[in-house]
């Protein structure tokens, strides 16, 4: 009796667990190379099914997969080529609002950034990385006091020791922040 009370607080605990993506996913790694940034110019994707690169608009990919190739472009380091595929998706999920802050925050948008943040968050209040990104900018810009309160509404969210609060904890202590 005692297991299974155990195992349903287990899924109970599981099932209301917030939602993180790391720009595509709750990973401290960094994406691995696919044909997406090995072989694709142009902001294109590769596409299995076809094998070969074609316009995001052109392809059957899920939202997950052009999420994958975002977060794999951003870290590349080819942000237009990024929100070239932002630009297709659903502006008003707030995964994709959170991906147009981080790109423009790492083309040095910062302003504009935070205004994608921000209605990433409006949009789920419970957005860890949203709120990691953007004060992973504020750190950028010296205002430390402004990503210690996001860091501390992370934990407050049943955030602590997710890839958002522990890179943003780093980001604090260090001034270093990340590019995925």
């Amino acid at each position: 009796m005692r297991l299974l009370l155990a195992s349903a607080l287990a899924l109970q605990a599981f099932a209301f667990a917030p939602v993180v993506h790391a720009a595509g996913g709750d990973s401290s790694s960094p994406p691995k190379p696919t044909n997406t940034t090995k072989k694709c110019l142009f902001g294109r994707v590769y596409d299995e099914a076809r094998g070969r690169c074609v316009k995001p608009n052109k392809t059957n990919l899920s939202e997950d997969q052009l999420y994958d190739a975002v977060r794999e472009l951003a870290f590349d380091g080819q942000y237009g080529h990024a929100q070239d595929i932002l630009r297709i998706m659903d502006q008003d999920d707030d995964r994709v609002l959170t991906y147009w802050g981080f790109t423009y925050r790492k083309m040095g948008e910062l302003e504009l950034a935070n205004v994608f943040y921000q209605n990433a968050i409006n949009a789920n209040p419970d957005n860890l990385l949203a709120r990691s990104y953007m004060a992973q900018g504020f750190v950028t810009e010296g205002k430390t006091d402004l990503a210690i309160e996001q860091w501390r509404e992370i934990k407050a969210r049943g955030g602590e020791g997710t890839w958002a609060e522990t890179s943003l904890r780093e980001a604090i202590r260090t001034g270093f922040t990340y590019s995925y």
